[in-house]
């Protein structure tokens, strides 16, 4: 499986969001509004979520292995890294 940042825009308001960000998969499916939050132990990656009317937050995209999350999440966070110290543009994984 081929991931590709697409766009990542930085969010420098005073909040734990550090970036949004749209994903790209094979060049078949894009998936948008993926967040960079910032945690306890250095940023993680958060997926889309949608608010119900029961006024809880649910998933919309959710990895199915350890393995896509992760892979997921390291280019993701790469492409937050390059950004942050080239404020350049995307960044490629497979």
């Amino acid at each position: 499986m081929y991931f590709f940042v697409t766009r990542l825009v930085r969010w420098n308001h005073d909040s734990a969001l550090r970036a949004f960000c749209d994903v790209s998969i094979d060049k078949q499916l894009l998936i948008k509004g993926i967040r960079v939050v910032d945690g306890r132990h250095g940023p993680f990656v958060s997926m889309p979520r949608h608010k119900t009317a029961e006024d809880k937050w649910r998933d919309v995209v959710v990895p199915l292995t350890h393995e896509t999350k992760i892979k997921l999440s390291r280019i993701i966070l790469e492409a937050f890294q390059n950004v942050q110290h080239a404020n350049g543009g995307g960044h490629n994984g497979k």
